[in-house]
């Protein structure tokens, strides 16, 4: 049985959840070593890998949320969590999340879930017996989840979690743009316009978007019309939103997956809480009254947080490799 979250007593409050383990971690470190995997359409995926001894060791793909990467605190921990586990673990950066620009001007999104597909193939090519698990964090969470829902029995992966996913992307965005006084739409808008203003040469081949038009963006939905959808398809937000979505594809999951929410996520909005009408039989589900977003803690000594989610997820994992083994 996998246990309930319960929040630390001397953190309750959502925001608390959500920001302060950020500020727990500052010199948290985990040794990886970066390579480069080129993808069929001529660009490239940064990969980040932390690998045990064993070479038999079942595998662990991380899978990090906007605008993160392998130095983001949650990242970081749970690569490290997963190797002390005797997992080998390796963190797949979304396009533009890495080190270098990445060469095409399409980037990333909640629902590009083609790159996913790519690199889960060629790990099953290169380590055909080895069992192979995702773990997919906020926008990581919801493409892992599309994923598996798109592939049902075809996924490869004999185990996934998803933790604190907007799988309602429309409901999600309205949260963001107004919930603490707009300052998580202000801190994810900036780290996206930073990112996108470094590829904008590339960008700019494919739509009209001046440097000028990209810095006056002060709204998510407006980003997210203006940049997302055209990049990659769509006619607008909400189109953007409507495909990309998570929910309608929980019900065609066919590996067993955890996934973790909290309903006092104050990035989220209650559409995207998945209840057990909307997942399959596969599916796992734990959902707490609190926890915020991609925070989770527990303990009763505020100098020694407890980060639940470095429990919960290995455990689910390791329970299935037994499984497998008998």
């Amino acid at each position: 049985m996998l246990p309930e979250f319960k929040p630390a007593w001397w953190m309750r409050n959502r925001h608390l959840q959500t920001i302060m383990p950020r500020f727990f971690r500052p010199f948290h470190k985990t040794r990886y070593n970066l390579s480069t995997l080129n993808t069929p359409d001529g660009d490239f995926l940064e990969l980040a890998w932390a690998q045990p001894h064993n070479d038999h060791a079942p595998l662990a793909i991380v899978l990090h949320g906007l605008e993160g990467n392998i130095n983001s605190f949650y990242a970081k921990g749970m690569m490290k969590k997963l190797k002390q586990q005797g997992f080998a673990v390796v963190l797949m950066h979304f396009r533009n999340c890495s080190r270098e620009v990445n060469r095409l001007a399409r980037a990333y999104h909640s629902g590009e879930t083609e790159d996913l597909r790519f690199f889960i193939n060629y790990l099953k090519g290169k380590f055909p017996s080895r069992p192979l698990f995702a773990v997919g964090f906020s926008l990581g969470g919801n493409v892992l989840a599309k994923y598996l829902g798109e592939q049902g029995q075809s996924s490869h992966l004999t185990g996934a979690a998803v933790v604190s996913a907007p799988f309602d992307l429309s409901a999600s965005c309205e949260i963001i743009r107004k919930s603490l006084c707009k300052i998580y739409q202000k801190y994810l808008l900036d780290r996206m316009k930073k990112s996108m203003q470094r590829k904008l040469p590339q960008i700019q081949q494919q739509i009209n978007l001046t440097p000028e038009k990209l810095k006056s963006i002060n709204d998510l939905w407006q980003f997210d019309d203006m940049l997302t959808a055209p990049l990659h398809g769509f006619s607008g937000a909400e189109d953007y939103y409507q495909q990309a979505s998570a929910k309608p594809y929980l019900k065609t999951i066919a590996t067993p997956t955890l996934i973790v929410h909290a309903k006092d996520d104050p990035m989220l909005s209650v559409k995207a809480v998945p209840n057990g009408t909307d997942v399959s039989d596969y599916v796992t589900l734990r959902v707490s009254d609190k926890g915020g977003h991609v925070g989770f803690i527990s303990g009763n000594n505020p100098f020694k947080p407890v980060y639940w989610l470095e429990h919960i997820v290995p455990s689910y994992f390791t329970q299935i490799v037994k499984k497998e083994q008998l």
